[in-house]
């Protein structure tokens, strides 16, 4: 497996990952904002509350295809190290809550209620594990 991710990020799996995890921070803040939208609690002329969940939705699509492999590439590449506890929590936590919003939204209706509670679990989560990660990564660099 780690020669498939290195023949796929040409060598450079830490960079890969860096901007993966950092894309995904961004479609966070992103998801954040259509949400308000979609919520009504922000109410822009320009993007109605159906089309700005509908893009939720597609864009945390999205995102789960992008953090599943990142964090399959930090897995391969560097295993499970014990100077990252925190990052492995935050990561370990942010793949639970998200397995969980995803049950709730697409089959655990009547669980709908907690849907801003678990979305602004996978933010938190999500840009703890960023900083534990990449964020450190680019402020050694």
């Amino acid at each position: 497996m780690e020669d498939l991710l290195e023949s796929l990020t040409r060598g450079n799996p830490t960079e890969v990952k860096v901007l993966l995890a950092s894309v995904a921070l961004a479609l966070a803040v992103y998801q954040l904002v259509l949400i308000a939208v979609g919520y009504g609690k922000v109410r822009p002329p320009f993007l109605s509350p159906g089309p700005a969940t509908f893009a939720h939705r597609a864009v945390g699509d999205a995102m789960v295809v992008i953090l599943a492999f990142t964090a399959l590439t930090c897995v391969s590449v560097y295993g499970v190290e014990d100077d990252a506890a925190a990052h492995i929590a935050a990561a370990l936590g942010l793949l639970g809550v998200l397995t969980v919003k995803i049950v709730v939204v697409r089959w655990w209706h009547s669980m709908n209620r907690f849907l801003p509670i678990l979305g602004i679990s996978v933010w938190v989560l999500l840009a703890l594990t960023w900083v534990t990660s990449a964020g450190s990564f680019l402020a050694d660099s």
